[in-house]
Protein backbone atom coordinates (compact mmCIF):
# COMPACT_ATOMS: atom_id res chain seq x y z
CA UNK A 1 0.00 0.00 0.00
CA UNK A 2 0.87 3.34 -0.92
CA UNK A 3 -0.24 6.19 1.99
CA UNK A 4 -1.58 9.09 0.74
CA UNK A 5 -1.00 12.46 2.08
CA UNK A 6 -1.02 16.10 1.31
CA UNK A 7 1.76 18.30 1.51
CA UNK A 8 0.44 22.08 1.24
CA UNK A 9 3.06 24.77 0.55
CA UNK A 10 0.24 27.27 1.04
CA UNK A 11 0.88 29.60 -1.83
CA UNK A 12 0.29 33.40 -1.30
CA UNK A 13 -2.77 34.87 -2.83
CA UNK A 14 -2.35 36.81 -5.90
CA UNK A 15 0.53 36.73 -8.13
CA UNK A 16 3.84 37.26 -6.22
CA UNK A 17 5.23 40.81 -5.11
CA UNK A 18 1.38 42.05 -5.33
CA UNK A 19 -0.15 43.83 -2.35
CA UNK A 20 -2.56 41.63 -0.61
CA UNK A 21 -5.28 43.19 1.50
CA UNK A 22 -5.68 41.70 5.16
CA UNK A 23 -9.31 41.11 4.45
CA UNK A 24 -8.45 38.96 1.22
CA UNK A 25 -5.26 37.57 3.52
CA UNK A 26 -8.03 36.32 6.08
CA UNK A 27 -10.24 34.97 3.26
CA UNK A 28 -7.27 33.04 2.02
CA UNK A 29 -6.75 31.35 4.96
CA UNK A 30 -10.40 30.75 5.63
CA UNK A 31 -10.71 29.08 2.23
CA UNK A 32 -7.89 26.67 2.94
CA UNK A 33 -9.07 25.84 5.99
CA UNK A 34 -12.25 24.95 4.61
CA UNK A 35 -10.18 22.81 1.61
CA UNK A 36 -8.02 20.99 4.46
CA UNK A 37 -11.24 19.34 6.52
CA UNK A 38 -12.65 18.10 3.15
CA UNK A 39 -9.10 16.58 2.83
CA UNK A 40 -10.24 13.67 5.34
CA UNK A 41 -13.63 12.62 3.49
CA UNK A 42 -11.31 12.00 0.44
CA UNK A 43 -9.38 9.57 2.22
CA UNK A 44 -6.15 11.34 2.64
CA UNK A 45 -3.76 9.89 5.71
CA UNK A 46 -3.12 13.07 6.60
CA UNK A 47 -1.60 16.71 5.77
CA UNK A 48 2.03 17.82 5.99
CA UNK A 49 2.05 21.48 5.88
CA UNK A 50 5.12 23.41 5.38
CA UNK A 51 7.24 26.16 6.90
CA UNK A 52 8.53 29.16 4.51
CA UNK A 53 9.78 33.04 5.60
CA UNK A 54 9.35 36.00 3.46
CA UNK A 55 8.48 34.79 -0.06
CA UNK A 56 5.44 32.75 -1.63
CA UNK A 57 4.15 31.04 1.24
CA UNK A 58 1.26 31.95 3.73
CA UNK A 59 3.03 29.40 6.72
CA UNK A 60 5.67 30.79 8.43
CA UNK A 61 4.13 29.12 11.84
CA UNK A 62 2.96 26.06 10.61
CA UNK A 63 1.76 24.70 14.42
CA UNK A 64 -0.61 27.14 14.29
CA UNK A 65 -2.12 25.90 11.26
CA UNK A 66 -2.43 21.94 13.23
CA UNK A 67 -3.80 23.68 16.28
CA UNK A 68 -6.37 25.46 14.15
CA UNK A 69 -6.91 21.85 12.03
CA UNK A 70 -7.34 19.87 15.12
CA UNK A 71 -10.98 20.30 16.30
CA UNK A 72 -11.89 20.39 12.55
CA UNK A 73 -10.40 16.96 11.87
CA UNK A 74 -10.77 13.30 13.61
CA UNK A 75 -9.11 11.13 11.12
CA UNK A 76 -6.08 13.19 9.58
CA UNK A 77 -2.60 13.02 10.82
CA UNK A 78 -1.26 16.22 10.86
CA UNK A 79 2.43 17.53 10.66
CA UNK A 80 4.89 19.99 9.56
CA UNK A 81 7.32 19.06 6.50
CA UNK A 82 9.01 19.95 7.99
CA UNK A 83 9.79 22.80 10.96
CA UNK A 84 12.86 24.84 10.85
CA UNK A 85 14.80 23.67 14.27
CA UNK A 86 17.36 26.15 13.58
CA UNK A 87 15.30 28.97 14.44
CA UNK A 88 14.01 27.60 17.45
CA UNK A 89 14.87 26.73 21.02
CA UNK A 90 15.04 22.96 21.00
CA UNK A 91 13.33 23.06 24.61
CA UNK A 92 10.64 25.04 23.60
CA UNK A 93 10.39 23.30 20.19
CA UNK A 94 9.54 19.87 22.05
CA UNK A 95 7.22 21.92 24.26
CA UNK A 96 5.10 22.45 21.30
CA UNK A 97 5.06 19.19 19.92
CA UNK A 98 4.03 17.67 23.10
CA UNK A 99 1.35 20.08 23.16
CA UNK A 100 0.00 19.96 19.75
CA UNK A 101 0.16 15.99 20.11
CA UNK A 102 -2.55 16.44 23.28
CA UNK A 103 -4.50 19.00 21.04
CA UNK A 104 -4.81 16.69 18.33
CA UNK A 105 -5.56 13.39 20.16
CA UNK A 106 -2.70 11.74 19.09
CA UNK A 107 -2.51 12.64 15.15
CA UNK A 108 0.65 14.72 15.32
CA UNK A 109 3.38 13.42 13.13
CA UNK A 110 7.22 15.30 13.97
CA UNK A 111 8.84 16.65 10.67
CA UNK A 112 11.92 18.94 11.05
CA UNK A 113 14.41 20.64 8.85
CA UNK A 114 17.58 22.62 8.65
CA UNK A 115 16.06 25.60 6.58
CA UNK A 116 16.53 26.60 3.16
CA UNK A 117 19.62 29.12 2.53
CA UNK A 118 18.34 31.99 0.89
CA UNK A 119 15.32 32.12 3.49
CA UNK A 120 17.88 31.58 6.37
CA UNK A 121 20.35 34.38 4.90
CA UNK A 122 17.57 37.34 4.98
CA UNK A 123 18.39 36.75 8.64
CA UNK A 124 22.16 36.64 9.25
CA UNK A 125 22.10 32.77 9.30
CA UNK A 126 24.72 30.92 7.37
CA UNK A 127 24.15 27.71 5.95
CA UNK A 128 27.51 26.17 8.32
CA UNK A 129 25.58 27.45 11.57
CA UNK A 130 22.38 26.26 10.66
CA UNK A 131 23.61 22.67 10.03
CA UNK A 132 25.49 22.63 13.42
CA UNK A 133 22.64 24.29 15.23
CA UNK A 134 20.20 21.68 13.34
CA UNK A 135 22.66 18.58 14.51
CA UNK A 136 22.93 19.89 18.12
CA UNK A 137 19.44 20.53 18.68
CA UNK A 138 17.62 17.38 17.40
CA UNK A 139 20.20 15.81 19.44
CA UNK A 140 18.44 17.56 22.49
CA UNK A 141 14.53 16.51 20.90
CA UNK A 142 15.67 13.00 20.31
CA UNK A 143 16.26 12.93 24.16
CA UNK A 144 13.71 14.61 25.83
CA UNK A 145 11.38 13.50 23.38
CA UNK A 146 11.77 9.95 25.05
CA UNK A 147 12.87 10.78 28.45
CA UNK A 148 10.88 14.10 29.12
CA UNK A 149 14.30 15.48 30.96
CA UNK A 150 17.54 16.43 29.44
CA UNK A 151 20.72 17.40 30.25
CA UNK A 152 23.26 18.99 27.76
CA UNK A 153 26.60 20.35 26.97
CA UNK A 154 27.02 21.98 23.56
CA UNK A 155 28.10 25.12 21.67
CA UNK A 156 24.90 26.89 21.55
CA UNK A 157 22.68 24.92 24.67
CA UNK A 158 23.54 23.60 28.46
CA UNK A 159 21.50 22.44 30.63
CA UNK A 160 21.37 19.89 33.16
CA UNK A 161 17.78 17.94 34.09
CA UNK A 162 15.47 20.37 32.49
CA UNK A 163 11.85 19.18 32.87
CA UNK A 164 10.07 18.86 29.58
CA UNK A 165 6.14 18.81 30.51
CA UNK A 166 3.70 18.24 28.82
CA UNK A 167 4.79 14.71 27.99
CA UNK A 168 3.87 13.83 24.43
CA UNK A 169 0.12 11.33 24.20
CA UNK A 170 1.90 9.32 22.06
CA UNK A 171 4.75 7.58 23.45
CA UNK A 172 7.42 7.58 23.45
CA UNK A 173 6.86 9.75 20.78
CA UNK A 174 5.10 10.79 18.00
CA UNK A 175 6.77 9.86 14.27
CA UNK A 176 9.55 11.53 13.72
CA UNK A 177 10.20 12.81 10.04
CA UNK A 178 13.20 14.43 8.12
CA UNK A 179 13.27 16.49 4.90
CA UNK A 180 16.54 15.51 2.82
CA UNK A 181 17.80 16.77 -0.46
CA UNK A 182 21.39 14.59 -0.12
CA UNK A 183 22.69 11.50 1.07
CA UNK A 184 24.25 12.35 4.15
CA UNK A 185 21.18 14.10 5.53
CA UNK A 186 19.40 10.64 4.64
CA UNK A 187 22.13 9.06 6.51
CA UNK A 188 21.74 11.05 9.25
CA UNK A 189 18.36 10.68 9.57
CA UNK A 190 18.49 6.67 9.37
CA UNK A 191 21.41 6.70 12.43
CA UNK A 192 18.79 8.95 14.56
CA UNK A 193 15.38 6.27 13.46
CA UNK A 194 13.48 9.06 12.01
CA UNK A 195 11.85 8.60 8.81
CA UNK A 196 12.80 11.06 5.87
CA UNK A 197 10.81 12.81 2.94
CA UNK A 198 12.54 13.94 0.01
CA UNK A 199 11.67 15.63 -3.54
CA UNK A 200 12.57 17.43 -6.74
CA UNK A 201 15.69 14.60 -7.75
CA UNK A 202 15.17 12.05 -10.50
CA UNK A 203 13.92 8.81 -9.73
CA UNK A 204 17.24 7.33 -9.99
CA UNK A 205 18.45 9.98 -7.70
CA UNK A 206 16.03 9.26 -5.03
CA UNK A 207 17.05 5.30 -5.41
CA UNK A 208 20.03 6.65 -4.19
CA UNK A 209 19.45 8.46 -1.36
CA UNK A 210 16.91 5.90 -0.12
CA UNK A 211 19.27 3.10 -0.22
CA UNK A 212 21.70 4.65 1.53
CA UNK A 213 19.18 5.49 4.07
CA UNK A 214 18.03 1.57 3.91
CA UNK A 215 21.72 0.42 4.26
CA UNK A 216 22.67 2.96 7.24
CA UNK A 217 19.47 2.01 8.76
CA UNK A 218 20.30 -1.91 8.51
CA UNK A 219 23.65 -1.00 10.41
CA UNK A 220 22.32 1.38 12.90
CA UNK A 221 18.81 -1.66 13.52
CA UNK A 222 16.60 0.53 12.92
CA UNK A 223 13.54 0.24 10.52
CA UNK A 224 14.18 0.48 6.92
CA UNK A 225 11.40 -0.56 4.91
CA UNK A 226 8.68 1.53 2.78
CA UNK A 227 7.22 2.65 5.92
CA UNK A 228 10.57 4.60 6.56
CA UNK A 229 10.55 6.67 3.34
CA UNK A 230 8.10 9.12 1.58
CA UNK A 231 8.15 10.68 -2.05
CA UNK A 232 7.11 14.05 -2.51
CA UNK A 233 6.02 15.86 -5.74
CA UNK A 234 4.16 18.30 -7.43
CA UNK A 235 0.57 17.10 -8.96
CA UNK A 236 -1.45 18.62 -11.50
CA UNK A 237 -4.69 16.96 -12.32
CA UNK A 238 -7.62 17.40 -13.84
CA UNK A 239 -10.35 15.26 -15.57
CA UNK A 240 -9.29 15.58 -19.02
CA UNK A 241 -5.87 14.93 -20.01
CA UNK A 242 -4.66 17.88 -22.04
CA UNK A 243 -6.22 20.18 -19.74
CA UNK A 244 -4.19 18.98 -17.44
CA UNK A 245 -1.18 18.75 -19.14
CA UNK A 246 -2.26 22.48 -20.26
CA UNK A 247 -2.00 23.50 -16.72
CA UNK A 248 1.31 21.46 -15.75
CA UNK A 249 2.66 23.58 -18.01
CA UNK A 250 2.39 26.28 -16.06
CA UNK A 251 2.95 24.88 -12.57
CA UNK A 252 6.84 23.72 -14.46
CA UNK A 253 7.06 27.59 -14.96
CA UNK A 254 5.61 28.91 -11.33
CA UNK A 255 7.97 25.88 -9.62
CA UNK A 256 11.03 27.31 -11.67
CA UNK A 257 10.79 30.95 -10.37
CA UNK A 258 10.33 29.52 -6.25
CA UNK A 259 13.36 27.23 -6.52
CA UNK A 260 15.65 29.63 -8.77
CA UNK A 261 16.47 31.66 -5.28
CA UNK A 262 17.22 28.73 -3.28
CA UNK A 263 21.62 28.59 -4.01
CA UNK A 264 21.10 24.75 -3.89
CA UNK A 265 19.86 24.64 -7.31
CA UNK A 266 21.93 23.64 -10.38
CA UNK A 267 21.48 23.47 -13.95
CA UNK A 268 22.34 19.93 -14.38
CA UNK A 269 21.99 17.00 -12.34
CA UNK A 270 24.03 16.31 -8.86
CA UNK A 271 26.06 12.83 -9.82
CA UNK A 272 24.65 9.98 -8.28
CA UNK A 273 27.50 8.80 -6.22
CA UNK A 274 27.09 9.45 -2.37
CA UNK A 275 28.67 12.69 -1.45
CA UNK A 276 28.30 15.54 0.74
CA UNK A 277 26.53 17.98 -1.45
CA UNK A 278 23.37 19.11 -0.31
CA UNK A 279 23.09 20.83 -4.23
CA UNK A 280 20.18 19.72 -6.39
CA UNK A 281 18.42 20.47 -9.97
CA UNK A 282 14.62 20.37 -10.55
CA UNK A 283 13.65 17.06 -12.10
CA UNK A 284 11.35 16.05 -14.75
CA UNK A 285 10.08 13.54 -12.72
CA UNK A 286 9.41 16.38 -9.79
CA UNK A 287 6.46 17.31 -11.85
CA UNK A 288 3.14 14.54 -12.49
CA UNK A 289 1.03 15.66 -14.23
CA UNK A 290 -2.37 14.15 -16.33
CA UNK A 291 -6.60 12.91 -15.66
CA UNK A 292 -6.55 10.85 -12.43
CA UNK A 293 -5.62 7.41 -14.23
CA UNK A 294 -2.34 9.00 -15.43
CA UNK A 295 -1.38 10.73 -12.33
CA UNK A 296 -2.34 7.42 -10.38
CA UNK A 297 0.09 4.88 -13.00
CA UNK A 298 3.17 7.74 -12.62
CA UNK A 299 2.61 7.86 -8.61
CA UNK A 300 2.90 3.74 -8.42
CA UNK A 301 5.05 3.93 -10.95
CA UNK A 302 8.06 6.24 -8.74
CA UNK A 303 7.13 5.00 -5.38
CA UNK A 304 7.66 1.06 -6.24
CA UNK A 305 10.95 1.96 -8.37
CA UNK A 306 12.75 3.61 -4.89
CA UNK A 307 10.57 1.76 -2.86
CA UNK A 308 8.22 3.96 -0.76
CA UNK A 309 5.79 3.69 1.14
CA UNK A 310 4.19 7.00 1.00
CA UNK A 311 3.55 9.75 -0.97
CA UNK A 312 3.15 13.09 -0.42
CA UNK A 313 1.48 15.48 -2.99
CA UNK A 314 1.17 19.22 -3.72
CA UNK A 315 -1.86 19.71 -5.66
CA UNK A 316 -3.11 22.02 -8.23
CA UNK A 317 -1.23 24.72 -6.48
CA UNK A 318 -0.94 27.37 -8.71
CA UNK A 319 -4.66 26.97 -10.11
CA UNK A 320 -7.76 29.16 -9.68
CA UNK A 321 -9.25 28.30 -6.21
CA UNK A 322 -12.03 25.93 -8.37
CA UNK A 323 -9.57 23.92 -10.00
CA UNK A 324 -7.60 23.63 -6.88
CA UNK A 325 -10.93 22.03 -5.06
CA UNK A 326 -11.50 19.60 -8.28
CA UNK A 327 -8.38 18.55 -8.20
CA UNK A 328 -8.00 17.94 -4.50
CA UNK A 329 -12.02 15.96 -4.54
CA UNK A 330 -10.38 14.22 -8.14
CA UNK A 331 -7.84 13.06 -6.35
CA UNK A 332 -9.39 11.57 -3.65
CA UNK A 333 -12.27 9.37 -5.45
CA UNK A 334 -10.21 8.42 -8.40
CA UNK A 335 -6.22 8.76 -7.53
CA UNK A 336 -6.28 7.69 -3.94
CA UNK A 337 -8.08 3.84 -4.14
CA UNK A 338 -5.76 2.98 -6.31
CA UNK A 339 -2.64 4.02 -4.14
CA UNK A 340 -4.37 1.86 -1.33
CA UNK A 341 -4.13 -1.20 -3.54
CA UNK A 342 -0.81 -1.11 -4.74
CA UNK A 343 2.07 -3.18 -3.78
CA UNK A 344 5.52 -1.83 -3.17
Amino acid sequence: MIKPWLFEFFVAPGPPGTAVTPQAATEHYNWYLDLWQKAEGCGFEGIFFSEHHFGPAYSPSPNLIIATMAPRTRTLRLGVMGMVVPYYEPWRVVEEISMLDHLTGGRLEIGTSAGIPNEMAMVGLSVAEARARNDEALAIVDAALLTGKVTHKGKYWSFENLPIVPRPLQQPSPTRWTTVVSIESAKKAARRGSRIATSFHSVERVKDIFDAYREEADRAGNPSGPEQLALRRTVTIAAREAAAQEAGAIMAKVLSQIVAADPRVTREPVPDAPGPSHSFAVSEDELIAGDPGHVADQIVAQCRAVGAGHFLGIINMVAPKPAILEGHLLFGSEVIPVLRQAAV
